[in-house]
């Protein structure tokens, strides 16, 4: 149980979600200030992407509660999520269909947090073009979704999400299908994003890049929570070497992807 929650941040208190008799998230309590980059890791079926999805309102806990600068998110809907400044991206994209890379980013841009928050000079178009720029794509701004590439998916994914102007990002396998110069620079972009004052909550397979970005890192295995600590703290702790990295997990902190 957490005790007096913080005004600032994103605080889970004692979260549970069951999938009938399968308990996918059991008694989960972290909390993200509002100036960390977290990250998440554990094996397939851990629970990892079902945690998203209670914080950003696509399932509803079963028990728990879920506070983000002061007010209660558990049991919002996503859109109502999202005007309290928190934003997603998903591990598999999901870019509206028929419409070009602008277009999707201008659905994000004309959500009522995004007009709040804008400046009066400012237009929800301005705002998408910015957001593009921001994920190095706004050379493709009038392609088709259709046929962009795995690693511009995901950048058009970042983009929506940057659109709304959130307080906290959260990424699921931001990096997967990228090559490693698509990785070093949203390497690059994610430190960017919170030198500007952006919490982010990562969650990744590619250990070596998670880990040279985020200073501690959350660890699930079966929906319970079973680590939490510095990437070096995580590398040579015994439940997390059996459950998930193997004898080669000390070899993760090394810098790089």
């Amino acid at each position: 149980m957490i005790g007096t929650m913080p005004e600032d941040g994103l605080h889970l208190d004692s979260v549970c979600r069951n999938f009938g008799g399968l308990a996918a998230l059991s008694d989960i309590s972290f909390s993200v200030m509002d100036d960390e980059i977290l990250g998440i890791i554990g094996p397939n079926g851990a629970g990892k992407t079902t945690l998203f999805n209670v914080i950003s309102g696509f399932l509803k806990p079963d028990q728990g509660k879920i506070i983000f600068n002061g007010r209660d998110l558990t049991g919002l809907k996503p859109h109502q999520v999202v005007g309290l400044g928190i934003a997603r991206t998903f591990q598999i994209v999901r870019p509206f269909r028929g419409m070009t890379v602008f277009e999707n980013t201008l659905v994000a841009a004309l959500s009522p947090r995004a007009r709040r928050s804008r400046s009066r000079d400012s237009s929800a178009e301005r705002v998408a073009i910015e957001a593009l720029e921001r994920v190095a794509l706004i050379h493709r701004k009038d392609d088709p979704q259709e046929g962009l590439p795995q690693g511009d998916l995901r950048r058009l994914e970042l983009a929506r999400a940057l659109a709304t102007n959130p307080d906290l990002i959260m990424l699921d396998e931001p990096f997967s299908g990228l090559s490693l110069n698509e990785m070093d620079g949203l390497a690059q972009l994610i430190r960017d994003l919170h030198a500007e004052g952006r919490a982010l909550l990562i969650i990744e397979h590619k250990l070596k890049v998670l880990m040279s970005l985020a200073p501690r890192v959350l660890v699930l295995e079966f929906g319970r929570l079973i680590a939490d600590g510095s990437p070096e703290e995580i590398a040579e702790d015994d439940k997390v070497i059996r459950a998930y990295l193997g004898r080669k997990g000390r070899d993760i902190v090394t810098a790089g992807p």
